[in-house]
Formats: structure tokens, C-alpha cells, sequence
């Protein structure tokens, strides 16, 4: 089955309201013509609002860094789904090494923050990764099959395919290290071959995979190339306009 690439640009704790309208009329612009992959951007909380404006009409949707599973309550700084469903926000990015990391989020929340976004009509972006001392000491399977297992956990086949997974290896994010694309396909592999086992070949066949990690317009096209790579959840390089856009031309 063939699998449309899907490339999002994580914005992280970047630019504000002004400057994120700035760059997304200026890459919408750059991007129109590029019809084989589904683009989004996640900007900051504050500039979704923004984001959702100026994107609109354009080939670039719009995604969250984060969501919370509850529809309301004493949740402080945290973001409904139907507060993100009034903007018309497209995606969710849940389980981000960094919110594993930085603020103790396990894989029962993951999988609950996915489920909500899932009901919600929001796509969940489910984050995965091993790392440096994972990866060093060989446990890099033993983590991933955890993290996939527990965070995709009660999921059914039509969960899964209207979900999108991002393997982004800890050691590969923010610092200049990319994972070969040998070592990417093999652990997007082992990832398919999970999804296989619990769900089916249709299912599995039908899941698309990301790849995380200093993923730039240097190095997309050989990535991309790999089988069961299936697009990009891209960090410094989505930034910028023109590295973007350059990012995306080369993926195609």
C-alpha cells in the first residue's frame, strides 16, 4: 500500500504570534506546488491562534505540541481537544522525548492524550525513541517495543492508521547526530513488525512512520528513501522558511 509522506516542522519554544505569520505566508507561499506530501507546523500555543489564520487556504496545516486527555478540569497549562477542535487544528504531538524527559510524561499518559486527540478528530503524532545510553548499550528494540506497546495500547486497526507515529532516537535530537538510514529503517521496521503482529499486515501495511533527529535538506532524501520511512518530524530545520521549503523539495 502505498503511504503519502508526511512532514511536520516542531517549532518547540520558538518564535512568537508575529514572527510564526511571518514564516508560514512566506512558506506557504514557497510550498504550493508540492502536492505529494502532507505538510504541518506546530508552532507555540500562544501563536496557534495565529497560525491557523494565516495557513489557512494553503497546503499547510496546523498542529499542537501537546494535549490534554481530559475535556476540562484543574489541569493547569494544559490544552483540551476541543479547544484545539474550535481552532481547527490537524495534529497533536503526544509522547515528545522531551515532554517524556523534562516533564515525567509516561506511556499510559501518551496513550491517553492519543485517544483523546483521536476522538476528537485530531491526528496524534505518537513519539517514540531510545537514548544515547539505550542505544549504547543495545536496548534500543527493548525501549521502543515498550514505548509502542504501552503508548498505542487498547488502539484499534482504525486508531492506528488515522494515527501517525514518529521515531525520534533521544541522542539524534537537536544535536547535529543523525541516526544512519540503516539504523532508522531498521527501528521503523521493528516498529511496522509490532503493529503487524498485534494488528495485521492491512493495518501495518497502512500505518505511516516518521523519522526524528536532525533531519535536514541534506540528508531527507536518503532517509525517505528507506521502505518504511514514511516522512519527518523536524526540528531546527523547520524554522526557517527557506530551510523548510528546501527540506520538503529535496524529500520529494
Amino acid at each position: 500500500m502505498a503511504r503519502k509522506t508526511i512532514i511536520v516542522g516542531n517549532w518547540k519554544m520558538n518564535h512568537n504570534a508575529a514572527t510564526t505569520c511571518a514564516i508560514l505566508a512566506d512558506l506557504k507561499a514557497k510550498v504550493a506546488g508540492i502536492s505529494g506530501i502532507d505538510i504541518g507546523i506546530c508552532p507555540t500555543a500562544t501563536s496557534l491562534v495565529a497560525a491557523v489564520e494565516t495557513a489557512a487556504g494553503s497546503n499547510v496545516a496546523i498542529g499542537a505540541q501537546n494535549v490534554h486527555w481530559a475535556a476540562d478540569g484543574a489541569y493547569t497549562g494544559e490544552i483540551s481537544t476541543s479547544m484545539l477542535q474550535e481552532l481547527g487544528v490537524t495534529y497533536a504531538i503526544v509522547g515528545h522525548s522531551e515532554r517524556r524527559e523534562y516533564f515525567g510524561e509516561t506511556n499510559d499518559g501518551v496513550n491517553k492524550r492519543a485517544l483523546a486527540a483521536l476522538a476528537a478528530g485530531i491526528t496524534p503524532i505518537v513519539c517514540v525513541g531510545e537514548s544515547k545510553d539505550e542505544r549504547v548499550s543495545e536496548r534500543t528494540a527493548a525501549v521502543v517495543t515498550e514505548q509502542i506497546t504501552g503508548s498505542l495500547a487498547g488502539f484499534t486497526g482504525e486508531q492506528l492508521v488515522a494515527s501517525v507515529i514518529a521515531y525520534e532516537p533521544v541522542w539524534a535530537i537537536g544535536t547535529g547526530l543523525t541516526a544512519s538510514p540503516e539504523q532508522a529503517q531498521d527501528v521503523h521496521a521493528l516498529i511496522r513488525s509490532l503493529i503487524r503482529d498485534s494488528h495485521g499486515a492491512a493495518v501495518a501495511d497502512a500505518v505511516r512512520i516518521q523519522y526524528g533527529g536532525s533531519v535536514k535538506a541534506a540528508n531527507v532524501a536518503e532517509l525517505m528513501a528507506c521502505p518504511d520511512i514514511d516522512g519527518a518530524l523536524v526540528g531546527g530545520a523547520s524554522l526557517k522558511a527557506d530551510d523548510f521549503a528546501a527540506l520538503l523539495t529535496n524529500a520529494g
